[in-house]
């Protein structure tokens, strides 16, 4: 199951060092709930990675620090550095093939 992150947590799961993917979203945004089955999916899959959401509503720093402009936006972090991220609404296998680069790595 994804996590539902804050700010804070967010954050300690980045510097953790541990592959970290992050799904910012808002309640008000269409696609961002069309994604969020997908991103829990996701997490189903690879449960060793961070997997979660964080709405921008309610959080909006660590947003606001990778630069997220449009939503929904999915963040992928190695070793605390962004690697990859995607834009829109998109599929699992999408999610799945960069997920996987991170990995590899």
């Amino acid at each position: 199951m994804a996590q539902a992150f804050t700010d804070q947590t967010a954050r300690a799961a980045i510097e953790s060092g541990k592959i970290t993917v992050i799904d910012f979203w808002a309640t008000w945004c269409g696609p961002c709930i069309q994604l969020g089955p997908v991103v829990e999916e996701l997490a189903e899959k690879y449960p060793d990675v961070n997997i979660g959401k964080l709405n921008i509503d309610e959080n909006d720093e660590v947003a606001s620090e990778f630069r997220v402009r449009n939503i929904p936006t999915v963040l992928f972090f190695k070793d605390g550095e962004l690697k990859d991220r995607s834009v829109g609404l998109v599929s699992l296998k999408v999610l799945e093939d960069k997920l996987n680069q991170v990995i590899a790595s």
